[in-house]
């Protein structure tokens, strides 16, 4: 019984901290301008690495050396930026999909796509 509380304990804090902390980033990156939304880049996206930093290094590691989730270290050399961004979107295994969106996932995962 204290196994099954214990892991239960432990799934919820994993997907709590999974879910970041919101639009705290946003908050933080949105210091310009749309320029009348005819630019390719939004404030929004923001740069990748903070991003990763804010939603995704609980899992997987500020030096993307891995922990509860796989090592990102060379994950461009084994899955292309579209491969990539359908794992985010989508999730694997015990991640939880749709923890990026939009600008953010395209940003993040060119970011990871470079990682060789």
């Amino acid at each position: 019984m204290k196994k099954k509380l214990l892991a239960l304990l432990m799934g919820a804090s994993l997907v709590l901290a999974a879910c970041g902390g919101g639009n705290e980033a946003n908050k933080n990156d949105n210091t310009s301008t749309n320029n009348g939304g005819g630019g390719t880049t939004t404030a929004n996206a923001g740069d990748p690495q903070k991003i990763f930093n804010q939603k995704c290094s609980s899992c997987h590691g500020q030096n993307l050396e891995g922990g509860v989730g796989p090592n990102l270290q060379k994950v461009g050399s084994k899955l292309s930026k579209d491969e990539i961004e359908k794992t985010i979107a989508n999730g694997r295994g015990a991640m939880p999909k749709g923890l990026l969106q939009g600008d953010e996932l395209s940003a993040v995962a060119q970011w990871l796509s470079n990682k060789k």
